[in-house]
C-alpha cells in the first residue's frame, strides 16, 4: 500500500477520534481489539473473509483491512 493511501486512512481515523472525543490512538485500539476477535472466529465466512485481505505480515494492519474494505465497497458502485 502506498503512503498517500495510509495517509489519508490515517486523517479519516483522526477525524473519527474528533467526533468522538478520543485519540486516534484510541480508535485504532478499538479496531484492534475488533479484528483481534474477528480474526479468533470459528465462523468459515468470516475466517474466508480474512484469507482475502492482502497483508505484508502475520495478520493484516488496520490501513490493509481499511483499504481492502473500501476497494471493495468502491467496485460495487
Amino acid at each position: 500500500m502506498n503512503q498517500n493511501k495510509k495517509e489519508k486512512i490515517s486523517e479519516h481515523l483522526r477525524t473519527i477520534a474528533e467526533k468522538e472525543q478520543i485519540t486516534e490512538r484510541e480508535v485504532r485500539n478499538e479496531i484492534a481489539h475488533a479484528v483481534s476477535l474477528a480474526l479468533k472466529s470459528s465462523d468459515p465466512k468470516i475466517q474466508n473473509f480474512w484469507k482475502k485481505v492482502p497483508c505484508e505480515g502475520a495478520s493484516p494492519t488496520i490501513e490493509e483491512i481499511i483499504d481492502f474494505i473500501v476497494t471493495g465497497i468502491a467496485m460495487h458502485k
